[in-house]
């Protein structure tokens, strides 16, 4: 097959590097009345009139539930090092508390040795959004207990799993569960609110810690958290909105980042919240449990974020959101933009990390969990999907993360998403991630351009693997 961007464009990566592809439980699984699976908050969402796209769900998505064993030879075919995937916490435990759901951890054993007999490493992720519904009913995120029921489910995923998986993420992209779906509401629980959505934000955190501890007690190997740092870019020089920045960098990154790797929460939080970081919601002693030492740090990469100073959406400050912070995003001119209206500005991949690397000394090694775009996927008459804008999206993101690598920092790992067309939460299923089409009606899988390209990539890097070719840590890197 003719591929319109040659592998031999990217450079050379450390041959040491490695190599997968990821999916998310609730966008692919499907199955959500079958095998004892309780409701999760996404089930309910989707429910809510208005808001996901033409009222779709993630009740059917990819049929990965019934179909997992063409998914992981496809993973063969690829020739990836590992596969992410994510355990839907209501298939483990239908409320989110007590007794295990037998046939919920029957499936992840078979998924995880189905991952295994294709020659893949599994990368399991406990949380990927779905919180048990009936947790949600108690106060989900809000309250501290949904921590302590996360780390029980922790410990029983662990057992069950933990002989044969080696890599484990505690939670994806809290920002987006604390922020977009408790103050922006375009996620589950769909809520707006100010203080409780800080709430979220601690308990997650203090949840990672504790599910830390127990997948330590279990000696289930490496742990890490995966997270969605951004790259902000502000709209021009002054200082509003180099001020404007630094208040979303907080957002987005610190009130992650810091309590990880600093031991300490941000130093401007009451610039930023006013009235509502009030810290009512922490305890002493939580530092220490958020802090643990990890294996390694997730990082999800897709675009940067260009800002200016604005005005509050609400003038008292005891009222706002969490999200109200005074910025406003300013849209990219003169690049290329995804389906997702992201723009596509490579070098901030590499300028992100090298930024994390520089501001958090002693950062544990990072995988680049999530990387990938949403394009036009159309099949031409002869079904082929000739998906030339992903092709150069990750060609030039690995270029930059070469770059990255070049200026010291220590990547250990890179997925693209998705591995399949899916469930992309409040947009439904028109926009595309995967290297695979899903044909929607008839659940058929059809590898596009890109993964005919993504695997040549990486039978190329295999082989330099194989000959001995340096990697980091030896005189020739």
């Amino acid at each position: 097959m003719s591929l319109p961007a040659n592998t031999s464009d990217v450079p050379e990566l450390p041959a040491d590097l490695l190599f997968g592809t990821a999916t998310a439980a609730y966008q692919v699984e499907g199955g959500v009345h079958e095998g004892g699976r309780g409701p999760s908050i996404w089930d309910t969402y989707c429910r809510t009139p208005g808001k996901v796209a033409r009222g779709e769900s993630g009740d059917v998505a990819c049929d990965h539930y019934h179909r997992y064993g063409e998914d992981t030879a496809l993973l063969a075919e690829l020739g990836v090092d590992l596969y992410r995937f994510s355990v839907a916490w209501p298939r483990v435990q239908p409320t989110g508390r007590g007794k295990p759901n037998a046939e919920g951890l029957a499936f992840y054993d078979r998924l995880v040795d189905s991952v295994l007999g294709a020659g893949v490493e599994p990368v399991l992720t406990l949380y990927h959004w779905d919180l048990p519904q009936a947790l949600e009913d108690e106060g989900g995120w809000r309250v501290r207990d949904t921590a302590y029921r996360f780390a029980e489910y922790a410990s029983i995923v662990a057992d069950r799993l933990g002989d044969r998986v080696n890599r484990w993420i505690t939670l994806n992209e809290p920002f987006c569960t604390a922020f977009v779906g408790h103050a922006v509401g375009r996620h589950a629980p769909g809520t707006q609110e100010g203080r409780p959505a800080l709430a979220v934000a601690h308990h997650l955190l203090l949840a990672h810690g504790m599910a830390t501890g127990e997948l330590r007690a279990a000696a289930a190997g490496e742990v890490g958290i995966t997270l969605n740092p951004d790259h902000l870019v502000p709209a021009t020089g002054s200082e509003a909105d180099l001020a404007a920045v630094e208040r979303a960098r907080t957002l987005h990154n610190r009130v992650w980042l810091d309590p990880l790797f600093t031991g300490a929460y941000p130093d401007n939080e009451k610039e930023v919240w006013g009235p509502l970081a009030d810290g009512s919601y922490r305890r002493d002693g939580d530092l220490d449990i958020i802090g643990q030492p990890l294996d390694f740090l997730g990082v999800n990469y897709y675009r940067p974020i260009m800002l200016r100073d604005a005005p509050h959406t609400e003038p008292d400050p005891a009222a706002r959101t969490a999200v109200d912070i005074g910025t406003e995003q300013v849209a990219f001119e003169g690049v290329r933009h995804t389906t997702m209206g992201w723009p596509v500005v490579p070098q901030t991949f590499a300028d992100l990390l090298v930024d994390l690397d520089r501001r958090y000394p002693g950062l544990p090694p990072i995988l680049i969990t999530e990387n990938g775009s949403a394009e036009d996927d159309r099949p031409d008459a002869s079904g082929r999907v000739r998906d030339t804008g992903r092709i150069e999206y990750l060609r030039d993101h690995l270029a930059a993360l070469g770059r990255a690598i070049e200026a010291g920092v220590d990547v250990r790992g890179y997925f693209v998403w998705s591995l399949l067309d899916n469930f992309e939460w409040a947009f439904g299923y028109d926009r595309r991630f995967g290297l695979v089409r899903v044909d929607y009606e008839l659940l058929e899988r059809h590898p596009k351009d890109s993964f005919h390209w993504y695997r040549d990539f990486l039978t190329g890097h295999r082989a330099r693997r194989m000959r001995g070719e340096p990697g980091r840590g030896t005189a020739a890197s």
